[in-house]
């Protein structure tokens, strides 16, 4: 990745002998191995580890994690994008950590994702390894694709959804997650 690197600055006109790019290369295919695309290397099951059983009288009650900071990379430019997840799933047979439900946005995120898959693969993930009857992934974002490219919308936003089982349907289970949502402090909505 390091050798790919220099042949890009090198192609680009650049003088590699600068002070400032000497280890460009080796600085570069660090930060994109070890925080960039590191989550090819990770199944939900092993992120989420130990689950436990879910309380009994849990059927049907939300859990719901707000404002997990996540950064990725759009796969289309290789041009990052930074945001801010809420993640809600139902306990069907198991439950797990909170901090686990960052880890699982964040191995989804350190892939080249678009933010829509990113936003599908968090629910279907919690999902199928919970057994859960219900889940939802709601990403807020900034794209720099769409911040620094074309007519330089800076202060664009974009959102993506995502629902599996009884999220899927607009129902009452999905306005209680969007009223919990609308009822944060310092929220837009």
């Amino acid at each position: 990745m390091a050798r790919a690197v220099r042949d890009f600055l090198t192609a680009a006109g650049l003088d590699l002998q600068d002070v400032n790019l000497v280890d460009t290369p080796t600085r570069v295919a660090d930060v994109w191995a070890n925080g960039f695309l590191d989550g090819y290397g990770r199944t939900p099951e092993e992120v989420l580890g130990k689950t436990y059983p879910a309380p009994a009288d849990s059927s049907g009650e939300l859990v719901v994690v707000t404002d997990l900071r996540f950064h990725s990379m759009c796969p289309h430019h290789l041009l990052p994008f930074t945001g801010r997840a809420h993640v809600a799933y139902v306990p069907g047979s198991r439950v797990v950590g909170f901090g686990r439900i960052g880890a699982l946005v964040d191995s989804f995120a350190h892939r080249l994702i678009l933010q829509e898959d990113l936003a599908r693969q968090v629910a279907r993930s919690l999902a199928r390894v919970l057994g859960s009857p219900a889940t939802a992934c709601i990403l807020e974002a900034e794209q720099a694709c769409l911040r620094l490219r074309a007519d330089h919308q800076r202060d664009a936003v974009t959102h993506a959804e995502a629902y599996e089982g009884r999220l899927r349907r607009d129902g009452p289970l999905r306005r209680e997650l969007w009223a919990r949502l609308g009822a944060r402090p310092g929220t837009g909505r």
